[in-house]
């Protein structure tokens, strides 16, 4: 898995990109799907129901 530059994050949110944000592997080691709400689409909302349940 390759870690992203804080700015490159942002920059691909403002984007509109959809990006994955991991919590720490001490912690739950977990990953959320964050994308800003301007950019949301029924096709990401599709896509986090489908690919992000677990």
């Amino acid at each position: 898995m390759t870690i992203s530059a804080i700015e490159d994050v942002v920059e691909d949110i403002r984007a509109g990109k959809m990006i994955i944000l991991v919590d720490d592997e001490d912690r739950e080691n977990e990953g959320d799907l964050c994308m800003a709400a301007e950019a949301v689409t029924p096709e990401a909302i599709n896509f986090m129901a489908t690919h992000g349940r677990g």
